[in-house]
This record gives structure tokens, sequence and C-alpha cells, in this order.
């Protein structure tokens, strides 16, 4: 990227973000409580209040039509999911029916044609939609779900603070554990080693993995943890609050080194983006908030058109998607997600 001169980096790059657009993509019939990208930033899957998840095959530069599969199976909203990280086809997904599902992409169909012959005629994607693979059922609503870096294993919160660990190859839950106080949501360090918890207390539990052990308590902010991010570079972590701030912690000292006060609103969702250099974060503040991880200040603001629940970067380019609660003019749900980050419209 050529710098204006004169200019510094930060300077050049948040006239880079202010030059970039967003687009929209309807699909959900409501709104659209998660958004995740597979490990190669190739396709976009969401979770919905409709009961269902859509993936999306999403062109990082913006050419040609969007294509989609709707997985159907949920008897309830899909709070959240995520795919593997280590398989590009692999997705979980975490639902208020108290199931947790496995689904393959390469076994989406669609009726009466080859994937080849609706590539070819730029049809739709969709009809039957995506083929559960496999699924379990837990104790409880299910409200957060996070794979382990390493793809073996799947955690899952539910509305009971409990938090069941999962054996991917074999699907089933091999360890659970209640928590006395509010779980909100889970997370492993990029090598495994470290699982997170955020809390309604204001604090992170920081435990080792496998064994669960407590190993640091973070009195982290003072009113409840909401949302956590790990850099992907492995030296940070972030974690936003309801008291509006989001906090930047080095993974090595377990210190807090600095925050982000752009937000006047709980924090509900944040992500660092591929390079560790930007955090996105959102509430419901109309706009999502990108600032740069070392300094600490906010380059761009994306308006948005109501609070946000999900945010999450491509791993692989400056993609950011994001979903929330918009409505149309008659107030009902449109359950639509953006893409920001494109060259144009």
């Amino acid at each position: 990227m050529r710098r204006h001169i004169g200019l510094t980096m930060e300077e050049t790059m948040a006239i880079a973000f202010k030059n970039l657009h967003s687009r929209e993509y309807p699909g959900h019939k409501k709104k659209v409580h998660s958004v995740a990208w597979n490990c190669t930033g190739t396709k976009l899957a969401t979770g919905s209040v409709d009961q269902t998840a859509r993936l999306w095959l999403i062109e990082p530069h913006g050419h040609g039509k969007e294509k989609s599969i709707e997985l159907k199976g949920h008897s309830d909203s899909v709070d959240q999911l995520c795919w593997d990280p280590k398989h590009a086809e692999l997705i979980a997904t975490a639902s208020g029916d108290k199931t947790v599902r496995l689904w393959d992409a390469r076994r989406c169909v669609l009726d009466e044609c080859s994937n080849y012959l609706a590539m070819l005629f730029d049809a739709v994607f969709i009809h039957k939609g995506g083929k559960c693979s496999q699924q379990t059922e837990l104790s409880g609503e299910n409200i957060n779900i996070t794979y382990k870096p390493d793809g073996t294993h799947i955690a899952v919160g539910n509305r009971d603070d409990e938090i069941t660990i999962m054996d991917v190859r074999k699907f089933k839950a091999i360890h659970k554990r209640k928590f006395n106080y509010e779980v909100n949501e889970i997370a492993w360090n990029t090598t495994g080693e470290l699982f997170f918890l955020t809390t309604g207390n204001g604090t992170v539990e920081v435990l080792s993995y496998p064994s669960l052990r407590p190993l640091h308590t973070l009195m982290a902010h003072t009113a409840g943890c909401y949302c956590i991010g790990i850099d992907p570079l492995g030296r940070y972590f972030a974690v936003g609050s309801a008291d509006s701030l989001v906090s930047l912690w080095d993974l090595s000292e377990m210190l807090c080194v600095r925050t982000f006060t752009k937000l006047e609103w709980p924090v509900r969702t944040i992500s660092f983006n591929h390079t560790g250099e930007y955090i996105a974060s959102a509430s419901e503040d109309k706009f999502i908030d990108i600032s740069n991880v070392q300094t600490g200040r906010s380059i761009h603001q994306i308006n948005c058109r109501a609070a946000n629940n999900s945010v999450e970067w491509n791993p692989k380019y400056n993609l950011l998607a994001y979903a929330g609660d918009d409505k149309n003019k008659y107030q009902a749900d449109e359950g639509v997600f953006h893409i920001f980050g494109f060259q144009s419209a």
C-alpha cells in the first residue's frame, strides 16, 4: 500500500478504511445472532433466530454472485456457530433447543442439478440445504460454542452456566462443569493450553487445559464481562464489558495493557483482524469501532442501522462480517448481515 506523503501508517490506514464499503446480504427470516468465517476465508456461516443457519460462498474481492445453503434441523434459535479451525467444510452450531450439530458443507446438495451446473449458470446455491452429519443433545439451552485450535474438541456453554467439552471425532461429551457464577463467552488461547471464561462478576477466569484447573482470576472490569477475542498471533486477548470498555491483556503477563473507549453501551462482540493489528468492537451504539491494537486509537467507524450481535474478521483479508437487530420500515426483523471491506458498494 502506497503511503501518503507526510502521513503515519495509522493515518494512511484510516484513509484506506474510509474508502471501503459494506454490502448487505439478506436471507434469514429473523435477526442474525452469529457470523463466522471458515479457516480459508472463503465461506461465511450465519446463525439466526429463525432456527436455521446458512452457509455463504463469499468472493473476497466482491466479484461474482454470492450463493447460500440453508441448514435446517434446529427447533430453536441458532445462537452461535463456529467452523473447524483445521477443516474448511465442517461447522458446528449451538441452539436453544439443547442440541449441538455438526454439518459437512461437502454433503450439501442441490435439487436436480450439480454444484458445477449451478456455478456454470450462476444459479442460486440453495434448495435441499445442508446435511447434519452428527448431533447430540446436552442438558440446557446452548448460547456459546467454540473450537479448540487443533480442531479436536468443542466447548459449549449454556444458559445454566454449564460448560460441556466434546470430543469432535466421537461427537460426545467428555467433560461437564457447572459454575456458580454467570458464565458468558468462552475461548481457548492459540495453543489450546489455556481456557478462558468471561463472567458476570467482571472477571476473566483463566483455566489450564485439559485439566480445567483454575490458574488466574483477573479483575478485568467494573461490570460484567460479555465477550472475549484472541489475538491470532497469540500475544493478547481482549475483553468487552457492560461498562462499555474493551480491555487488552498481555497473554504472557496476564496484565491489562490498554483500553478502548469509543463505545458508550455494553460491548457485545469483539474480533481481531488476521494480522492482529486491528480490533473491531460493537454494542448497541449505531456504529462498529475499528481501533489500532498497539496505540489504542480509533481509526474508523462503520455506521450501522441497529445494535450489533456479532462481528468477525475474515482470517485472510480485511473483511469484517457483522450482524445485528436490523428492522424494516414495519419494525419487523430483516434477517440480514453485512460485510465491510469491499472497494465498491
